[in-house]
């Protein structure tokens, strides 16, 4: 499930980089703003890029600032740098990956990174429960932004939630919402983008496994 180039993001990795030379006094803002639903790129130590969206980014019981996105976006030790309005500079790291759940956590700067929690129109205040048949999810993907559809199942056993959520590539770990209630993220579609069902996580699964860990992200709460 590892990720490949895509030419949007070496586009972007490239014209930050020749900013950041160009002009450096002008290049970025000192931090970067980063929520749920933010574009952000994923740098393996042999400089290939995948692009995906981060879940949600909050505290953990250490106090450490983290966040969450798709594991197969990138392996612990991956830099993670935020797509849009950046210079490049890695602000983040992967620490931990849960294969099961295809979930990975990020730890942040606090330096570099102004946490909200609200990015295109929407806003993550908690952690909660995935509705059932015939309750309305919606998404934020850096691909596709803000997407809504119809809840059709919850594999307690596999821990996904089947939705009619349109997503494309790109949209994997975007934060899946019930109101304000962060209740999973995008983990895959079937077969047609934005036509066939979409798979994600749930986020009481990933959350109890990471708290059962007792690593980096145990005890999170959203910003």
């Amino acid at each position: 499930m590892r990720r490949a180039w895509t030419a949007a993001a070496a586009a972007v990795v490239t014209a930050a980089s020749a900013v950041s030379l160009a002009a450096p006094a002008t290049a970025a803002p000192a931090q970067a703003v980063l929520g749920g639903g933010s574009g952000i790129l994923l740098v393996d130590g042999a400089g290939d890029i995948a692009a995906c969206t981060l879940t949600t980014i909050g505290q953990d019981g250490g106090g450490r600032l983290v966040g969450l996105t798709a594991g197969h976006c990138g392996d612990p030790g991956d830099a993670v740098v935020p797509e849009f309005g950046w210079d490049g500079t890695p602000v983040g790291t992967i620490v931990d990956e849960y294969p099961a759940l295809d979930v990975a956590v990020v730890q942040f700067d606090p330096a570099l990174v102004v946490p909200v929690n609200e990015v295109g129109g929407i806003t993550i205040t908690r952690t909660g429960s995935p509705v059932n048949f015939p309750g309305v999810a919606c998404k934020d993907g850096r691909t596709t932004g803000v997407t809504c559809g119809v809840t059709w199942l919850t594999d307690t056993v596999r821990h996904e939630t089947w939705t009619q959520i349109c997503v494309m590539e790109g949209d994997s770990g975007a934060p899946v919402v019930v109101g304000t209630t962060l209740v999973g993220m995008v983990n895959a579609f079937i077969q047609v983008p934005c036509l066939s069902p979409t798979v994600g996580t749930t986020m009481v699964a990933a959350l109890d496994a990471i708290n059962a860990a007792g690593g980096v992200g145990a005890g999170f709460r959203p910003i």
